[in-house]
């Protein structure tokens, strides 16, 4: 046999755990990470891409399943019909670039944002400009923002979500005026 892709399911919270007991056995192991854009300054600046998974490149026959199913911190093998089920390189490879995507447009600003919250443009032609988030578009972290110039109107701008970053408003409970 040879080596292939398993999904390994962790105990809840210990992803970061469970990668590191693979690594010190020379276990080739995939542990996706995004980064986020917290409220709480306190928060993880990181987080799985899949909660409670990551991805093990082994050989089944030589390593065993049951030092895999055994190893601490660990819930199993992701399985059905009690076989364990391999991932599909292309997966990995697909999975990769997403991830990869991801962190270069800094992170998942997406889930905290919300249509009318004010942010900052960071880079690109309108760096500098405040402007009102509207929605995120189909494709590749891509946004639209709502920018005030020279009149009263709002112009619709399409951009990287990478190139925003969230203001704080003085008061939370007023809306913004769109």
């Amino acid at each position: 046999m040879s080596k292939k892709w398993y999904a390994i399911q962790s105990k809840p919270n210990k992803e970061q755990a469970l990668c590191e007991q693979f690594q010190s056995r020379g276990i080739e192991v995939f542990y996706p990470q995004i980064r986020v854009n917290p409220v709480n300054p306190r928060a993880r600046k990181i987080r799985p891409y899949f909660p409670g998974y990551l991805f093990v490149h082994v050989d089944l026959d030589e390593v065993g399943l049951s030092v895999i199913r055994w190893i601490p911190f660990a819930r199993g093998v992701v399985s059905f019909s009690n076989e364990p089920a391999s991932v599909p390189d292309n997966l990995i490879e697909a999975i990769r670039r997403r991830v990869d995507e991801v962190n270069r447009a800094g992170g998942e600003l997406l889930e905290t944002l919300k249509p009318g919250e004010p942010v900052l443009i960071q880079e690109g032609p309108f760096a500098g400009y405040e402007a009102i988030f509207d929605v995120r578009l189909s494709g590749k972290e891509r946004v639209r923002v709502l920018i005030q110039l020279l009149s009263q109107r709002y112009i619709p701008v399409e951009m990287q979500v990478g190139s925003l970053k969230p203001l704080k408003t003085k008061n939370k409970d007023k809306p913004h005026p769109l």
